[in-house]
C-alpha cells in the first residue's frame, strides 16, 4: 500500500518538477553606473551643495596661505606674530574640520536619499520587465555564479529607464 501511495505521488509530482521557472539577473551596480538619472542627482547635489563646498575651500585655500606665509616670514616674525599666526591657523583647523565633516554628512545622507528614489525607479522597471517576459524569479547577479548572458535583463532595466 506505501509503495503504490509513493508512485502516485511521484507521478502526479513528475509534471511539476519538469516545469522549468524562467529565471534573469540583473547587474545592480553596472545598472546604477548607466543610468542617465544619475548624471542629473549629481548636478542637483551640486547645486545644492556648491556654497558649502566653495566656504570649505576658501577656508582652506586661506589656511595654506598662511601656512605658506609661516614658512617664508617666520624667521622675520616676532613671537606675539607667530603666536598669534598659530592661534588663527589652529581655529581655522577646527573650523575647517567642523565644516568639512558636517559637509561630507549632508552630503552622504543626501545622496543616500536620492539613490533610493532611483533603486524605487529601478525595481519598478524590473518588476515590469519580469511580468512583460514572465520571469518566474530576478536575481541580483551577485547572488549566482553563472548566468548565460541572455539571461541578464540589466541592458533591458537601464534601456527601460532611459525612455521613462
Amino acid at each position: 500500500m506505501l509503495n503504490r501511495a509513493m508512485t502516485v505521488l511521484v507521478l502526479l509530482a513528475a509534471p511539476l518538477a519538469a516545469q522549468a521557472e524562467k529565471i534573469a539577473v540583473v547587474d545592480m551596480q553596472a545598472v546604477f553606473e548607466q543610468l542617465p538619472q544619475r548624471e542629473q542627482v549629481s548636478k542637483t547635489l551640486k547645486t545644492e551643495f556648491g556654497d558649502r563646498v566653495a566656504s570649505v575651500q576658501k577656508i582652506q585655500e586661506e589656511l595654506r596661505g598662511m601656512l605658506e606665509k609661516q614658512q617664508r616670514d617666520g624667521a622675520l616674525m616676532s613671537d606675539t606674530q607667530k603666536t598669534e599666526l598659530v592661534r588663527k591657523m589652529e581655529s581655522m583647523k577646527s573650523d575647517l574640520q567642523l565644516k568639512g565633516k558636517a559637509l561630507d554628512e549632508d552630503m552622504r545622507r543626501r545622496q543616500g536619499e536620492e539613490q533610493n528614489k532611483l533603486l524605487v525607479k529601478v525595481q519598478q522597471a524590473i518588476n515590469k520587465i519580469a511580468e512583460k517576459d514572465n520571469y518566474d524569479m530576478v536575481l541580483q547577479r551577485g547572488a549566482v555564479i553563472y548566468v548565460k548572458p541572455t539571461a541578464d535583463i540589466s541592458s533591458k532595466v537601464v534601456d527601460a529607464l532611459s525612455k521613462g
